[in-house]
């Protein structure tokens, strides 16, 4: 191969297992120059691969040769930030390998000087390039998959062991790239476990969670320890889903499943249906991404998915995972925002206006992804959880726990120790006394003839749910009405009218079936709890606990 004389030259700073496939690419386009390596010896079975390219005796002979344009960095990631630096303030082109750094702060000092001195900054996020991430991000775009609910990644192997940084720095940069690729978004927040087994305190196998707003989950696992090499990465919608084989052959990469969930009332089935295989035009990642860096370097104009932005939002969520793998809790990540150069270096907090003008009654727990309106009081020991919204002058009690995508007020009044499941809605007028349970997506309404055109708030009737009692998923409490103490109203249940104390209703209308205990178990005909023991007295069609 002669060197290109109309292209930008490039020199290889790093010769081990990935520089040699870099040095190859570079090398087929006609734009390696030079290779430079510590390791003599490595880089001389370099060198004799490719007639005409020169082995440089120092990183200092490369970055200051005046006839090179453009370094590619496939050094272990700890020297990424000292190596890549030195190039682009020697005023050089840089395609990194990945991870762009080790920390979020290196990252954004870097992207800083690429911008500065109005350099190219590339990382070799090479899956972005893959034709069946492409297609992919169609697939998901276009809505042919439905609604997505959940990735799934896995990246396993067994050898290229590392001493210098985890699996999660080694492996998961391509995972979270394409995942982020595909969903055109960086999560709300992260979690990761992991375990180290041959060296302390460098894990060598890791499972992280990725939580997106609107409630798409995301799972990555990767492990160098696994018997079998694995690239498998799996999108999961409403109608449809898709797998990507990394490991299979072209024409069985990319398949997608016309799998889909059917229920019947509350019980789902699957419905399989078989696969069609998408055709893909046959592109290897590496040498794509090695001919955007060079027509980048060409004409001074990078892929807007490659000057830095992309890096640091991967930089982010990997710090975050890392973070909580440290901790053994969950994470939330540092949003990019719109120019991640320009973003805090402040991990996302819990919202602050419940603590605001000191109306909480103590510690509480609020999710990075919750939204607490000010002026709403929340009382120590509570717990609310994912993409929940507490409007203001809503009072919460003491050890609430409020589930995800939970909607309170505003105005709404909830007692001590309630249990609020996802997907309710605690509307203004809705009143809640102590240890209340709400099952997941059941309804209050608080207007009994509502239209979208006309305002009616003022007509907002009262629902008082009392002591004790529980409210099945899925049920429908029309406003107005009482649920008297510790009554149960079962799932699916429509409530038209009060519920007397201890009453289990089912149905629609829901009508009483049985009694039942303050233990949450139904009376037998002597009204003598099978569980606890209590006993109750029935009189005029209402139920009281004996003694009393």
């Amino acid at each position: 191969m002669v060197l290109s004389k109309t292209l930008p030259k490039v020199s290889v700073i790093g010769a081990g297992h990935w520089g040699k496939n870099l040095a190859r690419d570079f090398y087929a386009l006609g734009t390696l120059k030079s290779v430079y390596d510590e390791n003599p010896v490595t880089l001389r079975a370099i060198v004799g691969q490719f007639p005409g390219v020169g082995g440089a005796g120092s990183l200092e002979e490369v970055i200051f040769d005046p006839e090179v344009a453009g370094v590619a960095v496939a050094t272990p990631a700890a020297d990424h930030r000292k190596t890549a630096t030195a190039a682009l303030a020697a005023g050089k082109h840089v395609l990194v390998e990945k991870p762009l750094a080790l920390t979020l702060a290196d990252g954004r000092e870097m992207v800083a000087l690429a911008r500065e001195k109005s350099l190219v900054l590339m990382v070799d996020h090479l899956m972005n390039r893959h034709p069946a991430v492409a297609k992919l991000k169609d697939l998901v775009g276009s809505g042919e998959l439905g609604k997505v609910s959940r990735i799934w990644s896995r990246r396993m192997n067994f050898g290229r062991l590392r001493t210098e940084e985890n699996v999660l720095w080694s492996f998961a940069p391509h995972d979270v790239n394409m995942i982020l690729a595909i969903l055109g978004a960086s999560p709300a927040g992260v979690s990761a476990v992991g375990g180290s087994c041959l060296t302390r305190g460098l894990e060598d196998a890791v499972e992280a969670e990725l939580l997106f707003r609107g409630g798409v989950t995301a799972h990555v696992s990767v492990s160098w320890l696994n018997p079998v090499k694995e690239q498998k990465l799996a999108v999961i919608g409403s109608d449809k889903m898709a797998l990507f084989d990394d490991g299979a052959p072209w024409d069985e990469k990319l398949k997608v499943f016309p799998h889909s969930v059917r229920w019947n009332g509350l019980v789902p089935s699957a419905v399989s249906g078989e696969p069609v295989a998408v055709t893909l035009e046959e592109k290897q990642p590496l040498k794509e991404q090695c001919r955007l860096f060079v027509d980048a370097m060409r004409t001074g104009k990078p892929l807007p998915d490659s000057d830095g932005k992309e890096a640091l939002e991967v930089l982010s969520v990997l710090t975050a995972l890392s973070a909580s793998l440290a901790e053994n809790r969950f994470r939330p990540t540092v949003s990019a925002g719109e120019d991640p150069l320009l973003s805090p270096e402040t991990a996302a907090a819990p919202p602050a206006a419940p603590a605001a003008g000191g109306t909480a009654a103590g510690s509480f727990f609020v999710h990075p992804t919750a939204v607490i309106d000010e002026g709403a009081v929340i009382g120590e020991g509570t717990k609310i959880w994912h993409f929940s919204h507490v409007l203001g002058e809503t009072e919460i009690g003491k050890n609430c726990n409020v589930g995800q995508n939970v909607v309170m007020g505003p105005r709404a009044r909830v007692g001590n120790g309630c249990k609020i499941q996802n997907n309710v809605s605690v509307y203004e007028g809705v009143e809640l006394e102590d240890d209340v349970f709400c099952g997941p997506s059941m309804v209050f309404t608080n207007i009994i003839n509502p239209r979208a055109f006309v305002k009616r708030m003022k007509e907002a009737r009262r629902t008082l749910v009392k002591k004790g009692a529980s409210i099945g998923a899925n049920a429908t409490v029309v406003c107005g009405h009482t649920l008297g103490e510790y009554s149960f109203v079962a799932a699916g249940a429509v409530v038209t009218r009060d519920v007397p104390a201890y009453a289990l209703v089912m149905g629609n209308p829901a009508k009483r079936a049985a009694w039942m205990c303050r233990c949450g178990l139904k009376l037998p005909s002597d009204l003598t709890c099978p569980g606890c023991g209590r006993g109750y007295v029935e009189k005029d069609g209402k139920l009281s606990p004996a003694g009393d």
